[in-house]
């Protein structure tokens, strides 16, 4: 017992200034566990006025004391974690102004609260997101703004380190969402302004939007029935996962583009010169709905004018998918777009026809194709539109002719008149000088006025190619079925009249 108390004694002391028995004034003192050293001024026997507290493993203070605690302005560093912290102390804890500079590299600047971030401050986190606004218990809490490392800017609600309540956020590439959050995400009513055009209003559920567009739907059914060279419209409503249309959706770029049925010809074929043609094809055949894959055919939007001196009106689709003549289509507003000229996904048709491919006809004859439009609440309309006149050595047709020709060969002397009607179908429809539909009464005639359409089984495709994709998801496209009629089909004109009385 005697020898314990002796090296206890031994191993603390004091070498300093002494006034009334008492350590006074500036002195050096070593505690018994040899743990703690210090070395400043001294009042009455305990740590007063300025010093240094140094600890064992290289952690120190360095600052003002008074009555024996740390206490005023100081300098702080913890030889464990690397953190550094000059300002205000109170009681030996961070209290007051000060700067908390981790080891991490990231940097806090401003009120604490007896070691806690607590009051306004400024954080620079180790990922390089700046904050400054409100802190409480050592947490983002309150009113704020951040500076993300990717330049994105927040201003608003926080709790407990979360975007929570009504805030802003400003994207760096200038999309702007402003509405409610929680747990950090849109959470609530908000809305998003993107930097695509495209502008949604409603309501949000963990950072998409509730009622948002998930797919393309065209209005009228999966199959459009048209007669040859006549405009038709296609009108188009964005709709969520229910079916509801998304009203509160604007702004996305849709495109319109075309597909002709392409029918392969049979490995035993003996045309060497169309095989080889096939495989040569740039454009490959894409799949549709509807069972059959389709090459990709030009479509145009055909200016129509009325014709004073004839009387006559130009062609147009009612609800039935069928073409009337006696109503005329009204003009609607086209914007023109950039978009991708090919879906992005594996196995999505292509938009345009190859580069190469040149319409028949003079090039005043030339007709602009179909422009983009941009939704408007949930809905798009593509008006006057039609087929353009097959191009000079189109593949497809040449393809499709080669292969009725192997048929025709082959067809027993006895087949049913049937296929005999519509083989001679094909052959009128084939002829490009046949039915030509006039619109309008302009002497200089577009290439519909000079070369027919075939009569035949196509597609219409309608693609969302707005650039960049809003929330980074393009809607997959749409189909319709487009089944050209020949003119000269009266029976078939005389219903559709009668159908729409």
């Amino acid at each position: 017992m005697t020898t314990s108390i002796k090296q206890q004694r031994n191993s603390r002391y004091y070498v300093g200034e002494v006034k009334h028995q008492l350590r006074d004034g500036f002195g050096l003192y070593v505690y018994p566990n040899s743990f703690f050293r210090y070395e400043g001024e001294w009042k009455a026997g305990v740590k007063h006025g300025h010093g240094k507290l140094v600890m064992k493993d290289g952690s120190y203070y360095e600052g003002e004391f008074s009555r024996g605690e740390i206490d005023g302005n100081g300098l702080r560093y913890w030889a464990s974690s690397g953190n550094t912290y000059s300002g205000q102390f109170g009681c030996g804890e961070l209290h007051g102004f000060g700067v908390l500079q981790y080891g991490d590299g990231s940097r806090y600047e401003g009120e604490f609260s007896y070691g806690l971030r607590e009051g306004h401050g400024f954080l620079l986190d180790k990922e390089g997101h700046a904050y400054q606004g409100s802190f409480h218990n050592n947490k983002k809490h309150g009113e704020g703004q951040m500076t993300c490392r990717n330049g994105d800017q927040y201003e608003g609600g926080w709790i407990l380190d979360q975007r929570q309540g009504h805030g802003v956020l400003r994207f760096i590439d200038g999309s702007i969402y402003e509405g409610q959050w929680r747990n950090g995400l849109f959470n609530g009513q908000g809305s998003m302004i993107h930097c695509s055009g495209v502008i949604y209003e409603g309501m949000w559920t963990n950072g998409q939007p509730a009622g948002g567009a998930s797919k393309i739907v065209i209005e009228g059914g999966d199959i459009l029935e048209v007669f040859q060279d006549s405009p038709f419209t296609v009108e188009v409503q964005l709709q969520n996962n229910e079916g509801e249309m998304s009203a509160g959706e604007s702004g996305r770029v849709l495109k319109l583009s075309a597909g002709v049925r392409y029918t392969e010809l049979p490995t035993s074929c003996s045309s060497t010169t169309f095989l080889k043609m096939i495989e040569d094809m740039e454009e490959k055949p894409f799949p549709t709905p509807f069972g059959f894959e389709c090459i990709s055919y030009p479509l145009m939007e055909k200016m129509l004018e009325r014709d004073h001196s004839r009387g006559s009106a130009p062609l147009a689709v009612i609800k039935s998918g069928f073409v009337l003549t006696d109503s005329p289509i009204p003009e609607g507003e086209v914007e023109s777009g950039s978009g991708s000229d090919t879906m992005g996904s594996r196995g999505a048709p292509p938009s345009n026809l190859d580069g190469n491919m040149q319409l028949s006809g003079s090039e005043d004859d030339w007709q602009p194709p179909p422009a983009n439009q941009r939704v408007e609440a949930g809905c798009a309309k593509f008006q006057n539109v039609m087929l353009a006149p097959p191009p000079t050595n189109y593949r497809a047709f040449l393809v499709m002719d080669e292969l009725e020709k192997q048929k025709a060969a082959k067809k027993p002397a006895g087949r049913a008149s049937s296929e005999k009607l519509t083989s001679s179908l094909d052959r009128s429809a084939d002829s490009r000088s046949n039915i030509v539909s006039h619109v309008g009464g302009n002497s200089k005639s577009s290439l519909a006025d000079s070369v027919n359409v075939r009569a035949g089984e196509y597609v219409i495709m309608v693609q969302d190619v707005t650039s960049p994709p809003f929330l980074n998801r393009p809607l997959p496209p749409a189909f319709v079925h487009l089944r050209v009629i020949p003119l000269k089909n009266s029976k078939i004109s005389k219903s559709v009249r009668k159908e729409s009385k």
